[in-house]
Parts: C-alpha cells; sequence; structure tokens
C-alpha cells in the first residue's frame, strides 16, 4: 500500500478509443475492446466508467453506457451485447480532481452541436476553468455538472469566427481551445465517422497511439505485422492497454497535436505551439507513481525509469546496512535499482494481503489497534537481527509509513533506513492530481525538521529534485544520443516538477 494511494493521491482519469479499420460494419468488437482498453486503465480512476459507441454513419447513432465504480461492474455484460454494431467509440475512467462523485460527471460527455452531435472524453485539470466557464455562460450556454469536461465539450461546440455556416470545422474548433486554455488536457473528440485525438501544447498528460493487428501477428517473431494486417486503431492514457486488447505500440501524441484517426488510418493534422521559449511540461509523477510500470513514455519504459530513480538514490542516499526492501509494490522496481546500485542484496519484508479492503466488519478499538498488521505480514526470516533499508516511492503524510517501521522493529530489524524514491511533495497541482492541502504535506509541517524522529525510522532521505529529473530524462533517445535540444525544437524536453518546486508552467488563473 503506497503512501499515495493512503493519501488519496491520484490521477484525474483515463481515456481511451478505437475505431475499427476497413470496411463498415466491421467485424471487430468495437465495445469490447474499449471496455478490456479501460480495464488496463483503471488504476488511473475507480469512481466512474463510460463508453460512447457510433455506427459512424451520417448522421450517426451514438450509444452510451455509464456506471459508478469500477469497470466491470459499469458495464454490464447484457449492456455490452447492445452495442456489438458500432465502428468506433470512445471511453473514459474517472478519479475526479473537479467535480463531485455522482454519474452526472461520468465521461464521456455527448452534446448536439449545430452540425450534429460530438462525443468528447477528458483527461486533466484546465488551468483557467473559472474563467472559460464565465465565457461559455455568457454564451447563453447553461452548465449541467461540475466538471471541466463538459465546460470542454460547449466550448467545441461554440462555433469559431471564420467558420462556414454549413460547413463544420472540427480542427479550427480545437485549435480554437488551444489557444483558449494552454494546459492541462489529453482529449479524445469523436464527431461522425471520426475520432480527433487531442494534447495540450504541454504535453502536461500522455497519449499514445496503438494499432490493431491480427493474434497470430502480435507475439510471432516469424511474421511481421504490415500496415495491410491493420484491424483497426486504438488511442490511449497510457500504452499499458495495448497488449491485453491485441495491439501494437504505434506512437505517442506529440504535445500540441491534433491526429485524426478514422478508418483509413491516421493523419497529423496540426501542431499548436507553445509560446517561445517554453518547454514542454510533461508531468514527472507520471514516471513515479501514477503510470503502469510497463507503459511507455517518450521513448522509454516507465519500470526502468523507477529502477533508475533507485539508482540514483543509492549515489545521492547511501547507508550501512544488511539488505534493500520496499513496501509492496509500486516502488519495487526503485528498491531493486538501489540494491543493485549499492550492492546489497533486495529481499522481501512485507506480505501483502490483497484482500483486506473494504470489509462488512465493522472496525472496532481493537481492529483499528492492529492497523497496519491486517494489512502486511512481516517475513521475519528475511532480516531478524539485521539492517534494513526500506524503499518507498513517497512520504505524503507520513501516515502509512510510521505503522510500518513499527511493524519490521517489532519483528526483529535492528535498523531501519528509509530511503524515499521521490522528493518530498510541498506544493498543490492545479493540472489534474489530486494532492492534500498544503498544510496537510508533511513536508511544510513542522514535523518535517526530525522526520525519522516523527515516525520512528533510523534515518529518512528523499531523492533531490536534480536526481529525479536526471534519472527520467537520461533515458530519453534523444537526450541518450547527445542531440543538442536546442536544435530539434520538436524534441525538447521538459517535465513540471510544480507540486515539488512551487515552479508551474504556465501562469495560473481563478
Amino acid at each position: 500500500m503506497s503512501e499515495f494511494e493512503e493519501s488519496g493521491i491520484g490521477e484525474e482519469c483515463g481515456v481511451f478509443g478505437c475505431v475499427a479499420a476497413g470496411e463498415w460494419p466491421t467485424q471487430l468488437e468495437v465495445a469490447q475492446v474499449l471496455t478490456l482498453g479501460l480495464v488496463a486503465l483503471q488504476h488511473r480512476g475507480q469512481e466512474s466508467a463510460g463508453i460512447v459507441t457510433s455506427n459512424g454513419v451520417n448522421p450517426p447513432t451514438y450509444n452510451t453506457l455509464k456506471g459508478m465504480g469500477l469497470v466491470n461492474n459499469a458495464f454490464p455484460p447484457e449492456d455490452l451485447l447492445k452495442m456489438r454494431s458500432c465502428n468506433l467509440g470512445i471511453g473514459h475512467t474517472r478519479y475526479s480532481t473537479t467535480g463531485i462523485s455522482e454519474l452526472q460527471n461520468c465521461q464521456p460527455f455527448v452534446v448536439d452541436t449545430l452540425h450534429g452531435k460530438i462525443a468528447v472524453a477528458h483527461n486533466g485539470e484546465l488551468v483557467n476553468a473559472a474563467a472559460l466557464r464565465r465565457k461559455v455562460m455568457r454564451h447563453g450556454v447553461g452548465l449541467s455538472t461540475s466538471s471541466d469536461s463538459e465546460l470542454i465539450t460547449q466550448l467545441l461546440a461554440l462555433t469559431p469566427p471564420m467558420e462556414e455556416v454549413d460547413a463544420p470545422d472540427w480542427v479550427a474548433r480545437i485549435k480554437n481551445l488551444m489557444h483558449e486554455t494552454p494546459t492541462s488536457y489529453s482529449l479524445l473528440v469523436m464527431y461522425t465517422d471520426v475520432i480527433y485525438a487531442v494534447r495540450d501544447p504541454y504535453g502536461n498528460r500522455p497519449l499514445s497511439i496503438g494499432r490493431l493487428v491480427p493474434v497470430s501477428k502480435l507475439h510471432s517473431l516469424l511474421s511481421v505485422a504490415g500496415e495491410g494486417d491493420t484491424e483497426g486503431w486504438v488511442v490511449s492514457s497510457e500504452s499499458c492497454s495495448f497488449q491485453s486488447i491485441g495491439a501494437k505500440y504505434y506512437r505517442e501524441v506529440m504535445p500540441g497535436e491534433i491526429v485524426q484517426i478514422s478508418k483509413h488510418g491516421i493523419k497529423s493534422l496540426s501542431i499548436v505551439p507553445r509560446p517561445e521559449g517554453d518547454l514542454p511540461a510533461f508531468c514527472i509523477f507520471e514516471y513515479v507513481y501514477f503510470a503502469r510500470p510497463d507503459s511507455i513514455f517518450e521513448g522509454q519504459m516507465v519500470y526502468t525509469v523507477r529502477q533508475q530513480c533507485g539508482r540514483q538514490l543509492a549515489i545521492e542516499a547511501p547507508t550501512e546496512a544488511d539488505v534493500v526492501s520496499t513496501v509492496p509494490e509500486s516502488a519495487t522496481p526503485a528498491a531493486l535499482g538501489y540494491a543493485q546500485q549499492s550492492g546489497l542484496p533486495y529481499v522481501e519484508v512485507l506480505c501483502k494481503n490483497r484482500y483486506v479492503g473494504r470489509t462488512f466488519i465493522q472496525p472496532n478499538t481493537r481492529l483499528r489497534q492492529l492497523g497496519v498488521a491486517k494489512k502486511f505480514g512481516a517475513l521475519t526470516d528475511n532480516f531478524a537481527g539485521k539492517r534494513v533499508v526500506l524503499v518507498d516511492d513517497s512520504i505524503v503524510r507520513g501516515n502509512t509509513i510510521s505503522p510500518i517501521i513499527k511493524l519490521l522493529k517489532e519483528a526483529g530489524a535492528t535498523e531501519v533506513h528509509i530511503r524515499v524514491a521521490s522528493p518530498p511533495i510541498r506544493f498543490p497541482c492545479y493540472m489534474g492530481i489530486n494532492i492534500p492541502t498544503k498544510e496537510e504535506l508533511i513536508a511544510n509541517r513542522p514535523e518535517f525538521k526530525d522526520i525519522a524522529g516523527y515516525i520512528g525510522a533510523t534515518s529518512v532521505q528523499y531523492l533531490s529534485v536534480e536526481g529525479l529529473v536526471s534519472a527520467v530524462q537520461g533515458g530519453i533517445p534523444s537526450i541518450q544520443k547527445g542531440e543538442r535540444i536546442s536544435t530539434k525544437p520538436s524534441r525538447r524536453v521538459g517535465h513540471c516538477t510544480a507540486c515539488l518546486t512551487g515552479k508551474y508552467p504556465v501562469e495560473l488563473e481563478w
């Protein structure tokens, strides 16, 4: 159980889209592909889920399925069967940062426009949402939810000044939206027979494209799937969803890019630039915690980056110890990296009870006192009488790690050194991550001056901001090749570290 999870820090959501290739009506089970894609993105949001499918004709027939809770609970099998005659669709799984937790805030949103219906799914949080809400309302448009995503949908429905009355220019509308709000969003916009995949100019939230191929060609070393083998195209917040649906990673949507996905293939329509001199600002915590370890960002696997964070941590914060371990299981790659760099053996010290979760048993005083013992068992033979380095991915409030240290010491550890594979979180995020208030963060409290004493550890050290950035950027292919970033504007690399440094990529508006 990670500090992030216990402290309520979470991603806002995941988006997923699918378009069947070739002749329509398709044999591809688009609704099933959408469902499996969202299941693979479940870690990005567990509050609600929704899909909107279309037959892709003009005018299209849209079918919507939404529900609260996990994907498998939100989509009853009998309802999915009713959506079989579709050729494209988009889906969404939600962890709310803006908007209250109820079904009306569940995405995707569908609205009628002058030129027909559009459906929109959104990951992120608009930094100037309040001003944009006022703008929409001045046009006489009412907003029925508190979600940024409905706001985006209504902004797209407004006609841009230069558009012809009978010819909707969706690229112009999307570009108009991108000029209105600089960040943070990855969007899927479905209109008639296409999906537009959009990433904000700062690239703050991830978005990747995959190609559905025959299962026989998916893992075969002898047969190479060519363009003619394409069964469909998918677009997802993370590439981790591709393998489970039989898709191959194709490429990322670039910061500021608008990509059209149709039955004919992929087409890049435009790239909206950032203000001159501004670097991209991809959220660095996608690497630290939010993304699944098997996802690929910027040409590198998240698992590998987390290992490198552990190696860098061992360089910055060595200690005399006997074994290295972790709190299962999000920090395991970092712990393995620390062990490799330090030359210390990696062992498991905790066994996680995966089924403790919510229970019908009311937590009486005795159960509360047992606390962490309900979630973890100590693997005493691995560490009794030894000095333990325990690697975690964060200490947000300190509530989670303290009882774990107590458990290890009571089970025989002579010393417990905490090493944190990310810097202290000191500032709130206004771009789609749910972070406790500034006052709740342990790094801003008086106890932080003696955090080891406060949580009961022998010592505590964090990875530096510079160390984290180095670990993340060192594996990006353009940097590995030694290219001068300034000579390749499209490949310029930058990451948002606002929650660590207080330096936001754009000016915040209230």
